[in-house]
């Protein structure tokens, strides 16, 4: 099985503060890998060093086999890694159409305008609308959407489904279901362990900048309990 992200003893921090202490994550390709831990533990800071959204101060970080850590964020892109940020990130003063077409790469056979309207009829009906005129559950349609124009080798999804309505949560949960089923890698950060329990093949969770526990998905159902206590919930 061929790995599409090797991350490998990665530090990082804000200013005097270290956040990151040696994070090794590793993502395989078609599969979906869950990056799991309680708020301020590290995973949004590991996900903007995958990025190239801030520097690592040591590690490397592997996309395709070459090492992009603190290359910037549109060598990453090239590289294929697509993200549906936290917070959405919209934006906001350009029209649903505009936000598509404002990062799209175009792929033969990959994703269009069309079939993203196809996946969220919503969107259609929204496309003329300022991205600050959608609520909040039709905003992450749009950043998925938009991600998804990129045609990403690697999905990152941060906490995509976090303040959302039940029927949007839902409605995202099938999406990411019918992307792993089509071979998309994906790299999920959310709290919903029942949904995630569902759709991942491999866990890490991180605890204050330190991966604490990883496994496969027959793993993590034998360990459940145990990473609960990592995590809180």
């Amino acid at each position: 099985m061929t790995d599409l992200v090797t991350i490998s003893d990665l530090h990082a921090g804000y200013g005097k503060s270290e956040v990151l202490f040696g994070v090794n994550l590793h993502i395989p390709e078609g599969k979906v890998t869950t990056l799991m831990g309680r708020n301020g533990m590290g995973k949004t800071t590991t996900v903007r060093c995958m990025m190239g959204l801030l520097p690592p101060r040591q590690g490397e970080i592997r996309i395709g086999g070459n090492n992009l850590a603190g290359a910037p964020p549109y060598h990453v892109a090239r590289a294929g890694l697509g993200l549906v940020p936290e917070g959405r990130r919209i934006f906001p003063s350009l029209s649903v159409v505009e936000n598509l077409r404002a990062t799209a790469r175009p792929r033969a056979g990959g994703w269009t305008e069309k079939r993203i309207f196809e996946t969220f009829p919503r969107l259609a009906e929204r496309r003329r609308n300022l991205g600050f005129q959608l609520s909040g559950g039709e905003q992450q349609m749009l950043a998925i959407g938009r991600a998804l124009m990129t045609n990403p080798a690697v999905l990152i999804l941060d906490e995509a489904t976090e303040g959302l309505a039940p029927l949007i949560r839902a409605e995202i949960w099938s999406l990411l279901g019918r992307l792993k089923a089509d071979g998309l890698t994906i790299l999920l950060i959310d709290k919903n362990l029942d949904e995630l329990a569902r759709i991942s093949d491999y866990y890490h969770v991180i605890e204050k900048g330190e991966i604490v526990w990883a496994g496969d998905a027959k793993a993590f159902a034998e360990n459940r309990a145990e990473v609960t206590q990592f995590l809180h919930l």
